[in-house]
């Protein structure tokens, strides 16, 4: 991608229901859609991008609640996602809509706190996205969620454990 942008937005992504926290500092493009900000999120996080995927946020025109990301077939009844390729995060993220939810996953559960940190001018010669700063590894995929994850470190711990092997590969 050529550079065609003067500003990035750098977002603080935590996942949910961790502790302690798993989180990355990010920094990407005013002129990305939210599918490329779910890719710079699943290169920065670890994830592999095998699941579906969306975001929630506020809509800033309208103030209502909208998910963004694949939309489905199998549950297009049920949900009414935007696409992310045609939605652009300058259009949602703002210092005074600096909030969103990224769901990753929906049979694991894994949810991300989204943060709108600041808005910077880009920083000449710099390539983007960049993880700027972040803490703990990524769980691995298809482990469970955040309670199948509490029990993979849990066996972990204990190399008498029956599955510690397993878990450890």
């Amino acid at each position: 991608m050529g550079k065609d942008f003067k500003h990035v937005y750098r977002f603080r992504i935590t996942l949910r229901d961790i502790k302690p926290d798993i989180w990355r500092s990010i920094e990407i493009p005013e002129n990305y859609t939210f599918w490329d900000f779910h890719v710079a999120i699943q290169d920065a996080m670890g994830w592999w991008d095998y699941h579906l995927h969306e975001f929630v946020i506020k809509e800033p025109r309208t103030g209502k609640i909208i998910e963004i990301g694949i939309p489905h077939e199998d549950f297009i009844e049920e949900f009414d996602t935007e696409p992310g390729w045609e939605e652009k995060i300058a259009h949602f993220f703002s210092m005074e809509n600096r909030r969103a939810l990224y769901r990753y996953d929906f049979g694991d559960g894994w949810e991300h706190r989204v943060l709108l940190q600041g808005i910077y001018p880009a920083e000449k010669g710099k390539e983007y996205p960049a993880c700027i700063s972040g803490k703990r590894a990524c769980p691995p995929e298809d482990c469970g969620g955040p309670f199948g994850y509490q029990e993979f470190l849990e066996i972990l711990k204990d190399p008498a454990n029956e599955y510690y092997q397993e878990m450890k590969e």
